[in-house]
């Protein structure tokens, strides 16, 4: 392997006394979840099985057979996927209605116990009209900033609970190592050190101090453990039919168990410090088995080792890639501790035959019991179970989503994560009174490429967005004098007579699977825009809009200052911020960047590293 392996004696007595702090770092004024257990006991005494296998349940809003299945099936959850929106349309209002719709269903059941409705709510309440679309996590990994990071997510708690909803899945405290991998973005960064530190600042934005908190969303740290580590070439099957592969997602980790340690656990650690009250498990396997599976990972190191009090929710129909036929799936997950299962549209059935796996003694009374109790003491620690609370939206919250005072949330946190890796001749900061600026490329004068993936779209969508927001060429036009002409064309022609260039280049939007992409090169749309620049005789300046490091290098040579913008969301002012200099760059790779395709995988502290540049390479002016 390239990463050095930390003997497996000295990195378990690491984690032993990480273990420790986490008793002793606990976000002041959060109770431990056990603390609620009596409760949770009394709630539970009262319950049938069907009651208890119904709280382990979370279907699709998409997928309900009728609506009255969350009362007759005493459903403890539910979710709206990456495309998962009300029937009504995707505004806040609709979302809103929504949730109350199914929150008062589960209300009039025989106990009733509410619901937690989750969504990735990744980079911002992503899903829904207006909302503010912060940049995704490998740009705000670039930022370093912990405190931003936390306020990041308070907003976008805030945002989410302006729905009612109460749940996001997210944060993901992947390591990704290879950068072919789509979820790449999804992550902080190649270092586990940089995860550790953003992963609990995260985490604590979401929750707050206080679960019970009218602005504090349940947290979700995933997937553990170490999606990031897959070997290219063992992702899953495209579909069942075709022999094509996704190279990297939901692939294998072919790690010893202390490397495992060493890099993809130590976000876990800092997550369960700050009191994360769910984990999901990754569709990914280690060493052949699926960890949707293990028990060695969810129950023995996770919840016994980790000592992690909340309860586990196994990704999108995850389970269902377990060896073996529906049924032989639930009894092996549940046994390894899975405790809320992701069945969008199976439910039924999944609720059938967990029933008949314990009438057989297959699935222990014990393990369901142990599911049941972590659920509840989650629901309890939120204050759902409280009696005489309003679990209704508090629709109040309408007034501030979306919000100028949000949207200058981004703004920063979009300035800070830009990366300056080339300054010739001060090329930049830009002058506000040129007589001219012309600027070119595809991604100059797009609010969806600019977001990326998970953004209104499960896989997000190139052009217009309804969310709202400044595009880069929008944000440029409003930052200049009155006399200052700004001029564009997409394919960057036309320069001529310009004082300066900017091309904004780089990819479309994808979201994990459908982005695994084995060359990671520029495209010949974007080499041409940068040429047509070139050809006028002018400085040119390359913004690269991007959820990875890319093969740059032709594109480096041509241009005179180029920028990492990563994707940085509906915030397109951020960008011309740094670009006048009203800030200056302070951006860190989050990832050390490759001279080549040949080179990936490439990571800090590889035996031989030769980056083109630097894990935590960053200019400033």
């Amino acid at each position: 392997m390239k990463t050095p392996v930390i003997l497996l004696v000295a990195l378990l007595a690491l984690l032993a006394g990480c273990r420790s702090d986490s008793k002793q770092t606990q976000v002041e004024g959060q109770k431990k979840l056990t603390a609620f257990d009596d409760q949770v006991q009394q709630a539970m005494s009262g319950m049938t099985l069907d009651e208890k296998i119904g709280q382990m349940t979370q279907a699709e809003i998409t997928g309900l057979k009728d609506d009255k299945d969350v009362g007759d099936y005493y459903l403890g959850s539910l979710l709206s996927g990456g495309n998962g929106d009300p029937k009504e349309g995707n505004s806040l209002k609709a979302w809103t209605d929504m949730y109350d719709k199914y929150q008062s269903l589960a209300l009039k059941t025989r106990l009733g116990v509410p619901i937690l409705y989750g969504v990735d709510a990744v980079h911002g309440h992503n899903n829904v009209l207006d909302a503010v679309i912060f940049p995704h996590n490998i740009g705000l990994g670039a930022t370093r900033d912990s405190d931003l990071v936390r306020r990041v997510s308070q907003v976008t708690a805030e945002e989410v609970r302006a729905t009612g909803i109460n749940w996001t899945f997210a944060p993901c405290v992947a390591v990704p190592r290879d950068e072919r991998w789509g979820r790449t973005y999804e992550g902080f960064g190649e270092d586990p050190e940089l995860v550790k530190t953003l992963g609990e600042a995260s985490v604590m934005g979401f929750q707050g101090a206080d679960l019970r908190g009218p602005l504090s969303v349940l947290a979700c740290a995933k997937h553990f453990a170490a999606d990031g580590g897959t070997i290219w070439g063992t992702g899953a099957l495209k579909a069942p039919d075709k022999p094509e592969r996704w190279p990297l997602d939901r692939g294998d980790v072919k790690l010893s168990e202390a490397e495992l340690r060493e890099i993809h656990l130590q976000g876990y650690v800092t997550a369960i410090n700050a009191g994360v009250g769910s984990i999901m498990p990754s569709y990914s396997s280690w060493n052949g088995v699926k960890c949707s599976g293990s028990k060695r990972l969810l129950t023995e190191i996770l919840k016994g080792e980790l000592g992690f009090e909340g309860f586990l929710i196994s990704d999108y129909n995850a389970i269902d890639e377990l060896p073996g036929d529906y049924k032989n799936d639930i009894e092996t997950s549940i046994n390894a501790g899975m405790d809320m299962v992701m069945v969008p549209n199976n439910y039924r059935e999944f609720i059938r035959l967990l029933r008949e796996l314990v009438d057989e003694g297959k699935v222990p009374m014990s393990r369901i019991d142990d599911a049941v109790r972590r659920i509840l003491r989650v629901k309890f620690a939120m204050g759902l179970m409280d009696k005489g609370r309003s679990h209704m939206a508090d629709r109040a919250l309408h007034k501030r989503f979306g919000s100028p005072e949000h949207r200058q949330v981004a703004r920063d946190a979009v300035r800070r994560s830009l990366v300056l890796l080339k300054n010739d001749n001060k090329a930049l900061p830009l002058s506000k009174t040129f007589a001219r600026i012309h600027i070119g490329g595809k991604n100059a004068d797009d609010l969806g490429n600019q977001c990326g993936g998970w953004t209104i779209d499960w896989q997000g969508k190139s052009g217009e967005l309804t969310t709202g927001g400044t595009t880069i060429l929008k944000a440029i036009q409003g930052a200049v004098s009155a006399s200052t002409k700004v001029t564009f064309s997409k394919d960057g022609s036309g320069a001529d007579g310009a004082d300066v260039g900017v091309v904004v280049i780089g990819e479309t939007p994808y979201a994990e699977m459908m982005g695994d992409r084995e060359d990671l090169s520029l495209s010949i749309e974007d080499l041409s825009a940068i040429d047509n620049m070139k050809k006028a005789g002018i400085p040119v300046v390359v913004i690269l809009i991007s959820g990875r490091p890319m093969i740059i290098e032709p594109a480096l040579l041509k241009c005179d200052a180029f920028i990492a913008a990563w994707l940085p969301g509906t915030e397109g002012q951020g960008v011309a911020d740094v670009l006048f200099g009203d800030y200056k760059p302070s951006g860190k790779l989050p990832h050390s960047w490759p001279q080549s395709v040949n080179q990936i995988p490439i990571n800090v502290g590889d035996a031989m590293y030769t980056p083109l540049f630097k894990y935590g390479f960053g200019l400033s002016y």
